[in-house]
């Protein structure tokens, strides 16, 4: 073998080697200088978390109409519930129950998923059978145990508000119809983005925005591979996956049709118990946690995921400093974000 070409055969071995060391997850961590407080990372295409920006160009007179029916309680059948409801915004867009009420009392199935930055997400519902949030507007307003109504009762009851006919007159060439009262509460809720988190402000380069703790649990969030499904802008809501990858969280209690989850749209075997990645923005002020609200703490959801979806019981200071983190990514003045 002629020497060229022995180090050409040598460079090549050496090349392989090198991709079997990368994909064997021994790359180098970007994420690493995330962990050097006087150098936040301001290179977000290397970051397994995005900061969030304020939203586009959004119609400011459909967000204002979208806002008014969000607090209509009209939009149920004996109006006595709202979107409002059950997604309070100062609360981190959810109601703190194991399950919302309905009208009459009704209990619903699931826990109530934060409004609270929804129009960033891939899809709607746990299980994620609406694909958009006008879609997804239409499913509260007619469940039994939610508002219990129908398209038709809401429009009649809306036209004969003389105001708010005038202000849909202005805001959609067709005025008040079912597909425009969806499209303005979309657009409320696509306003409803919680920018300026201290985590935020850590991505864009202010060092003193965390404590040690935080940083070092958002470290330990990253190592154990809980970025792994919750990541992106949303820290979650970009994808499915299975509740219970490394344990059967479902054995040994009673099973209602909602612990299907995404097997109830497709009736594929393969979407048995998987649902979609919640996200966590705004997560310490949200409990009850998963679909089912059992978890009444961050610490104990903490728990639950690593022995279920990391396979492993977590130590305490673990936890700790998972819960730390997971109190950064709070944004302030949860109530007032319309329109920003």
């Amino acid at each position: 073998m002629t020497k060229p070409r022995a180090l050409g055969l040598i460079a090549l071995v050496l090349a392989l080697m090198a991709g079997v060391y990368v994909f064997s997850g021994h790359q180098p961590d970007p994420a690493a200088l995330y962990f050097n407080r006087g150098n936040p990372v301001q290179d977000e295409a290397l970051q397994p978390i995005v900061p969030l920006r304020k939203p586009g160009a959004l119609r400011v007179d459909r967000i204002r109409l979208g806002q008014q029916l969000f607090s209509d309680a009209r939009l149920s059948r004996d109006g006595t519930v709202s979107c409002a409801s059950c997604h309070v915004l100062a609360a981190g867009g959810t109601d703190n129950r194991r399950v919302s009420v309905g009208i009459g009392g009704a209990l619903g199935q699931v826990n109530a998923p934060s409004v609270l930055n929804s129009g960033l997400s891939f899809a709607q519902f746990w299980d994620g059978r609406a694909a958009t949030l006008e879609l997804q507007a239409a499913g509260p307003i007619h469940n039994p145990a939610e508002m219990d109504s129908s398209w038709s009762q809401v429009v009649a009851r809306l036209n004969e508000d003389a105001a708010l006919r005038k202000g849909f007159q202005a805001a959609y060439s067709d005025g008040l119809t079912a597909q425009n009262i969806a499209s303005a509460l979309a657009n409320f809720e696509r306003s409803l983005v919680t920018v300026n988190s201290r985590f935020d402000r850590y991505l864009l380069g202010d060092s003193t925005a965390l404590t040690e703790d935080e940083l070092s649990g958002y470290k330990r969030f990253r190592e154990l591979g809980c970025s792994s499904c919750h990541q992106g802008v949303l820290i979650g809501g970009n994808m499915f996956q299975k509740f219970g990858v490394l344990g059967d969280y479902f054995a040994n209690r009673p099973m209602v049709v909602a612990d299907l989850g995404r097997f109830n749209v497709t009736g594929r075997e393969e979407d048995r118990h998987v649902f979609k990645v919640p996200s966590l923005r705004n997560v310490a002020l949200t409990a009850p946690y998963f679909h089912d609200g059992s978890a009444l703490t961050l610490a104990e959801a903490i728990q639950v995921m690593g022995r279920y979806q990391l396979g492993r019981d977590l130590e305490h200071e673990d936890v700790r400093l998972i819960v730390a983190f997971l109190n950064s990514l709070t944004a302030p003045d949860l109530g007032s974000r319309v329109g920003e």
